[in-house]
């Protein structure tokens, strides 16, 4: 397949693809079956990461985060993809969670986690969905009730990635049942609290060393210097702030995912043969690679705009919502057609196109929905 580069790549962002597929290809995969097995990464591998200077790449340097933009979280997610080394929630730590902290904590909340975020002593996570609640977010019951200078914390939280080795989650909570949208809050919760509890790590069709987890709160005292940032009420408006860039690695990672599985494809035909000759000699062969191939390219031109626009500040809500629920639906298209081309093989999970298969169909649910992402667009037209 022809060699694309996006137009917002530089020496620097390649210097960085080269580190990641370094660490990707040494630390992680040779390791992916193991971690698929117990369904977590071990714990050394944040802090490996953190040592090579790939956790909060785009979070300023003193808070001790690389200094970086979004583009050095595409180049990362994307490298992780071509490593065939999915299970380390890195994506989850660096673009989304640390994002939190670094937009609306206090600057005390920042020099308190962010630098330890960075070098992989502290692993995150967020705690939005619960066992009754996914997509409506409104209908979050989870609640942190005031208690003099303490908030006491009760509920459950459910498919919460990097749940396992969390140190701190970030929950949403309920903090003014009257208030409607302005009635919930983010409270930063250790998990070495009393109260705090994990469930099972939770077995799911793909992406099985990713851990995801049940967290329970039963009377989970925090102190209300917990709260993120200054004031109650601002959760809805953080989420709906910061989930457009959680969209938008989401969709890094599916045209990543596409370009893969193309890529594996092509060599597979090319080496498999059938009826005295390579597959990809057959035109259903060449004519199907060269239609996925195709769509990668117009995927890889959408996702560079909106990338672009990201860079800029310019990246609207609908907009992103568009990103991801269309290449998130491209990206299993593709690697279904793919998988196809590898006959009874492509059912095989010790071959990579099977993974990338049982991986992406979550990719259509978690970050919301492709319901939800047309509802937003709909809004807008």
């Amino acid at each position: 397949m022809p060699k694309y580069r996006s137009a917002w790549m530089d020496m620097d962002l390649d210097a960085l693809a080269d580190t990641a597929r370094t660490f990707f290809e040494k630390e992680c995969a040779p390791h992916e079956a193991r971690w698929s097995e117990q369904q977590y990464v071990d714990r050394e591998a944040w802090t490996k990461a953190g040592e090579q200077g790939l956790l909060c790449l785009s979070i300023p340097e003193e808070y001790d985060g690389g200094g970086g933009t979004f583009a050095h979280e595409a180049v990362l997610a994307r490298e992780q993809v071509h490593a065939l080394s999915p299970s380390l929630g890195i994506g989850l730590q660096n673009a989304i969670i640390a994002h939190y902290f670094n937009a609306y904590g206090t600057e005390e909340q920042k020099r308190s986690w962010l630098p330890r975020l960075a070098t992989g002593e502290v692993v995150s996570a967020i705690a939005m969905t619960e066992p009754g609640t996914g997509s409506d977010l409104q209908a979050i019951k989870t609640k942190a009730i005031k208690d003099g200078d303490e908030y006491v914390i009760n509920g459950a939280k459910t498919f919460i990635s990097n749940g396992h080795h969390a140190d701190v989650v970030l929950v949403v909570c309920q903090t003014d049942p009257d208030a409607g949208a302005m009635g919930f809050s983010l409270i930063i919760v250790e998990t070495d609290r009393p109260g705090f509890s994990r469930g099972r790590n939770l077995k799911k069709i793909g992406q099985h060393g990713q851990d995801t987890c049940e967290l329970s709160f039963d009377d989970v005292r925090v102190p209300r210097s917990n709260l993120l940032g200054d004031a109650e009420g601002a959760g809805f408006i953080s989420l709906m702030q910061q989930l457009p860039q959680e969209r938008l690695i989401l969709a890094v990672a599916a045209v990543a995912t596409m370009e893969k599985a193309v890529e594996l494809t092509i060599e597979y035909t090319k080496e498999r043969t059938a009826f005295g000759k390579p597959v990809f000699q057959f035109q259903n062969s060449r004519f199907v690679l060269a239609e996925c191939a195709t769509l990668v390219r117009v995927a890889q031109s959408f996702l560079d705009d909106c990338i672009q626009q990201h860079l800029k500040g310019e990246l609207d809500i609908e907009t992103a919502a568009m990103a991801k629920w269309w290449l998130t639906e491209q990206q299993c298209i593709v690697v279904d057609r793919c998988l196809q081309l590898f006959g009874g093989y492509g059912y095989m999970e010790e071959y990579p196109i099977a993974r990338l298969y049982a991986d992406a169909r979550i990719q259509k649910i978690y970050g919301g929905t492709s319901e939800i992402m047309k509802e937003i667009i709909s809004r807008s037209l």
